[in-house]
């Protein structure tokens, strides 16, 4: 899968499994089994096993959501062998592909692995009162990301909110020794 012999840059396309939620093999797995850099958000879920058993076990926030780093090249041709799997188009476009900036997906990862309590949200769950105060993370994993403070009624804990415009949210939670707030 070595798509630096294109010229064509490599980019985060963002993708859909249309398989069960149940699937052994979803695509995420199985594209991470062909040497794939591939980022689907995970939650930690009780599932009941063998009937009464209950395990943890990682499963995606959104089942059919998946983000998978190479180049167009390389995922057309593994897009027509996989009927299930599919580009998300951009809106009133004829099939140009979703991508996110290089930039904003890395920070969403490293927010995504920086906090144990993390909570996702859909673009159309953010309401414009949840923006809360402008902020600089100075210290801790998440040194140098700015952002808004997600304002949720009664809570005592900070969080910040990190977006991938138009696709999902993240709210993780920051130590108040490390905000700073900007003007």
């Amino acid at each position: 899968m070595d798509s630096k012999n294109s010229n064509e840059k490599t980019q985060w396309f963002v993708m859909r499994d249309l398989k069960r939620v149940n699937a052994k093999l979803p695509a995420y797995k199985q594209l991470e089994n062909k040497v794939f850099k591939v980022f689907t958000p995970l939650k930690q879920d009780l599932v009941v096993k063998q009937g009464r058993k209950k395990v943890r076990e990682a499963r995606p926030v959104i089942p059919d959501l998946l983000f998978v780093h190479d180049t167009r090249l390389v995922l057309d041709p593994i897009v027509e062998k996989i009927p299930t799997l599919q580009y998300r188009y951009l809106r009133n476009t004829y099939r140009e592909p979703m991508t996110v900036p290089e930039d904003d997906m890395e920070r969403f990862i490293q927010a995504v692995g920086a906090s144990e309590s993390s909570q996702y949200y859909l673009p159309e769950e953010i309401t414009p009162k949840m923006y809360g105060r402008k902020i600089r993370i100075i210290d801790g994993p998440l040194k140098g990301y700015e952002g808004n403070l997600l304002s949720t009624r009664g809570s005592k804990v900070k969080r910040l909110l990190v977006e991938l415009p138009n696709i999902l949210s993240i709210s993780v939670e920051i130590n108040p020794e490390f905000i700073q707030f900007v003007k």
